[in-house]
């Protein structure tokens, strides 16, 4: 197999778009410089079809090969950031105050923009690439908003495809499982309201903050009791409020408890809400009280096409090598909205090693442009493999 030389300079090329695009980071929906740049380097590459707008601001570009007909695959990356305050001292740092790209993100984004550049200049391939360049990932659901405004219909995808950075992973390594392999996770807010009174008095009051306590403590249960311990399923409580630090004399009349949950399984994923919503419901009845519950349902399992999982493990290792390529990763408890994508499309999300790198939503976090090349290589020998049934890039 022969190594195409343009690709490294392509890879440096795009070291320096993701760099750019990490100084001026941008949340959610709203990425109107990313958005921006996106546009005008797919609309310099030649693509056939650029369209913006979609989800606010993602964009979508297609590229049509030249032999003729054949299927449509999507290539995914997200391009927002995160509301944190960046901490690496780069010369490259973000220039924003309290947004950095502390996902990677904008590798993520340089890495596609580098795999439309390079299909835009070489179409021997049947068939059609579609480039989603989404919005939202962190916490908006930009994929499942793309859904609903059409994406998948309107540009006819057969299969989709994506790809998130992995600090810990070898840089030229890949990882990937067939199945479930990232968790769904959905978050909640717990307001119980109670009968606030004199601390020295608690028999007259219905303390709130008690019945918070043993809240947290009989929801911790449902991961330890009442699900299989082979099911892997986290309930965390973050977030307590409640009751004032210039009033310790005064037990508050509410009090408010948040958290996530994860699990690994759609079924397990109802099964525990719905227990959940039973621990709430009697904890708060047993200690006098009343809970009013805001579920907030999240993302879904992440779940690989076990054939696009071969599929994209192939891939990975005609050109890195079987011994840089773990086929059988284990899961884990964060959430992708890639998800919805994959709920509706046959296709699958393999991880790119990001190096000894500080991890994923750290402060000293840095996507490393060394990986860039590899996951560039990656989609690359993707499009051959899945429209040409070529691998030699």
């Amino acid at each position: 197999m022969t190594f195409d030389p343009s690709l490294s300079e392509l890879a440096d090329e795009a070291k320096t778009w993701r760099r750019t695009i990490h100084q001026y980071p941008e949340l959610l929906f709203d990425l109107p410089k990313t958005a921006a740049l996106v546009t005008e380097k797919l609309e310099a590459f030649g693509c056939d079809e650029v369209v913006g707008g979609i989800a606010k601001s993602g964009v979508v570009a297609v590229i049509n090969g030249t032999r003729g007909a054949g299927k449509t695959i999507a290539l995914r990356c997200d391009m927002d950031a995160l509301p944190m305050l960046e901490q690496t001292n780069l010369p490259h740092a973000s220039k924003v105050e309290n947004m950095m790209h502390a996902c990677g993100h904008d590798g993520h984004t340089a890495m596609l923009l580098a795999a439309a550049k390079h299909l835009s200049a070489n179409r021997d391939f049947a068939g059609k690439v579609v480039l989603i360049f989404q919005p939202a990932e962190e916490g908006g659901g930009g994929s499942r908003v793309m859904i609903e405004e059409g994406v998948l219909e309107r540009f006819g995808i057969e299969e989709v495809y994506g790809m998130h950075n992995q600090p810990g992973l070898d840089v030229g390594s890949f990882a990937i499982r067939s199945g479930p392999m990232m968790a769904g996770g959905d978050r909640f807010v717990v307001t119980i309201n109670g009968k606030g009174g004199h601390a020295a008095y608690p028999h007259l009051c219905h303390d709130p903050v008690l019945a918070g306590a043993q809240m947290i403590v009989a929801l911790q249960s449902i991961a330890s009791r009442f699900t299989n311990p082979f099911d892997p399923v986290v309930v965390s409580v973050t977030y307590i409020e409640g009751g004032n630090a210039s009033a310790l004399n005064v037990i508050p009349a509410a009090i408010k408890i948040g958290g996530t949950i994860r699990t690994m399984l759609p079924e397990t994923r109802k099964a525990v809400e719905a227990r959940f919503r039973e621990v709430v419901s009697t904890t708060a009845k047993l200690m006098q009280t009343d809970a009013e519950l805001d579920w907030r349902p999240g993302y879904p399992v992440t779940v690989n096409d076990p054939e696009k999982t071969r599929v994209a493990a192939g891939v990975a290792q005609s050109f890195a090598g079987a011994d840089r390529v773990d086929s059988d990763w284990p899961a884990t408890m964060g959430s992708e909205d890639f998800s919805y994508m994959l709920e509706k499309r046959p296709g699958a999300l393999i991880w790119l090693g990001n190096g000894d790198t500080a991890d994923l939503h750290n402060p000293a976090y840095d996507f490393n442009d060394d990986a860039i090349i590899h996951g560039l290589r990656y989609w690359v020998t993707l499009v051959d493999q899945q429209l040409n049934g070529k691998t030699d890039v």
